[in-house]
């Protein structure tokens, strides 16, 4: 199996809650997606922006969303990634992330740290697993946005290669942004792929971008700038495995009992 992950991440300038012009938007930046790749990174609520109207905008296995994901997946001949409103059978609302292959959904991850002052605790269901996914060799832990910010939760228990954030984090913390993205991948000796949005959203909430993938040294393979646009990067596992070898903090780290 490849030892190499070929990831591609995606910067849209999402447009505020509509489904069918941000899925031909996306859609249309993926033309110049590089051959072989083997995964494609969207940012946090792709579909609609990073709106409250969960009640209105969710979707089903069934919706919009999904059914892009699958075609896209399938005819790319790739993974594909993001969150989006999502409604369960039950009525719950999640802002869940999807894991889609070329054969159709494998995995989801919930938000698991909803984020408080701008209503998300109110407008959607906590997630209560953390997830890693599977992709050749690679183990992937799926995160969203707010999560960022609490690195117990994201702590590398020796399960994980890559950290995957997806996100509509704003301009005004866009330092915080910066910082972490480098620490998570630092202090937890793994890729770090941060993929945000840009542009103003239907709030006047702007962001500026700095979608990023960095190596386990925190060292930044490459950071966006603030305009829309696809990037590429390559990870490789055999350095990632050496590094840990030659530098094994991750065997001196402090022990949790997570209470999720």
């Amino acid at each position: 199996m490849k030892e190499q992950l070929k990831v591609c991440q995606v910067q849209a300038d999402l447009l505020w809650e509509d489904i069918d012009l941000n899925l031909k938007l996306l859609e249309g930046m993926l033309e110049e997606l590089e051959r072989d790749t083997d995964l494609v990174v969207l940012p946090e609520t792709f579909s609609t922006g990073f709106t409250m109207e969960a009640d209105r905008l969710a979707e089903g296995e069934n919706g919009k969303a999904v059914l892009w994901m699958k075609r896209i997946a399938k005819e790319k001949h790739c993974y594909i990634t993001g969150s989006f409103i999502f409604r369960e059978q039950d009525g719950f609302i999640y802002n869940r992330l999807f894991w889609v292959s070329p054969n159709g959904i494998e995995d989801y991850y919930d938000k698991r740290h909803l984020f408080r002052p701008g209503g998300e605790k109110e407008n959607f269901t906590q997630g209560r697993e953390r997830k890693i996914f599977k992709l050749g060799l690679f183990r992937i832990l799926p995160q969203i946005c707010y999560d960022l910010r609490f690195p117990v939760f994201s702590r590398n228990r020796d399960d994980y290669d890559v950290m995957l954030y997806v996100a509509n984090w704003p301009a005004s913390r866009h330092a915080v942004w910066e910082t972490l993205t480098r620490a998570r991948a630092m202090e937890n000796q793994s890729y770090l792929l941060g993929t945000n949005r840009v542009g103003t959203d239907g709030t006047g909430v702007a962001s500026i971008g700095g979608t990023c993938s960095i190596d386990p040294l925190g060292q930044e393979i490459y950071r966006m700038d603030e305009r829309p646009g696809i990037r590429t990067s390559v990870l490789d596992l055999e350095k990632l495995r050496n590094f840990r070898k030659k530098f094994p903090a991750w065997k001196d780290a402090d022990s949790f009992k997570p209470g999720w």
